[in-house]
């Protein structure tokens, strides 16, 4: 299992929103990340969580471009751009990103698939919908399957290689707490289209219902308990924010699966 260390350079994320807007803070925490485990670093220039501000274009870029250019030179882990925006994406992988994480699933933006396929790199295309269709399943399960395979099916007429794909089921993202927990419940059937997973519940208020407990100092455990549930899965990769403790969370199921 991979772990992505989550980098946002936005003032407004929900868990550490504004922390790494500066250059140097935001180098130095990525930094801290890869010497903590990370395999990857994904980067955000723009908020996702429910009410965020869009950002322009122009905006983002000034905020992710700078970030990848000096991590490139200085580092030489692996960058994703967690974006939903073609022309960011482009700049990023140009700039020195090797993989493009869409919150949109290749659905937000129209030129992201051509534009995924001209960069060759890797891509995550992650299970979203637009805010009015929030909630709104016949079937959880055999629908997000089937918007999975539109999203697959687009970047693959794009001329994405079918290795390059990974797919993240959006914990948190136009769902309800308890479709957030009932797509956890059976990611063995997300599995069966054939693409490597990535789980993303890192600090998410689907958390604080499997922990029964509001209290925020304890998102960090729920998220290390989320960690080794999607190990016993077979989960491929895991987004989080503290790198350390659930790498080291990770070494014990290795350990004790051996």
């Amino acid at each position: 299992m991979k772990v992505i260390g989550i980098l946002n350079v936005n003032p407004d994320s929900f868990s550490d929103g504004g922390k790494y807007v500066d250059i140097e803070k935001a180098v130095a925490h990525a930094k801290q990340m890869v010497a903590d485990g990370a395999d990857i670093i994904d980067i955000g220039g723009e908020s996702t969580k429910p009410g965020a501000d869009p950002v322009s274009i122009e905006e983002e870029l000034a905020r992710v471009i700078p970030v990848i250019k000096r991590l490139k030179e200085e580092m030489d882990v692996p960058i994703s751009i967690d974006t939903y925006k073609a022309e960011v994406a482009r700049q990023a992988v140009v700039t020195g990103a090797s993989m493009i994480n869409d919150v949109g699933g290749a659905k937000f933006d129209p030129d992201m698939p051509k534009v995924m396929a001209e960069l060759g790199v890797k891509v995550i295309l992650m299970h979203n919908r637009p805010l009015s269709d929030f909630g709104v399943y016949e079937n959880l399960i055999l629908d997000v399957k089937q918007e999975f395979k539109a999203s697959i099916d687009l970047v693959l007429q794009a001329g994405v290689k079918d290795e390059k794909i990974i797919l993240d089921p959006g914990i948190g993202f136009a769902k309800t707490i308890d479709q957030n927990i009932e797509l956890m419940r059976n990611l063995s059937e997300l599995q069966t289209l054939g693409y490597p997973l990535l789980l993303g519940v890192s600090k998410k208020g689907t958390l604080r219902e499997l922990m029964e407990d509001d209290e925020k100092s304890l998102l960090g455990i729920g998220t290390i308990a989320a960690t080794c549930y999607a190990y016993t899965q077979g989960i491929d990769y895991i987004r989080v924010h503290d790198v350390k403790e659930n790498k080291r969370a990770i070494q014990v199921m290795k350990n004790l699966s051996m």
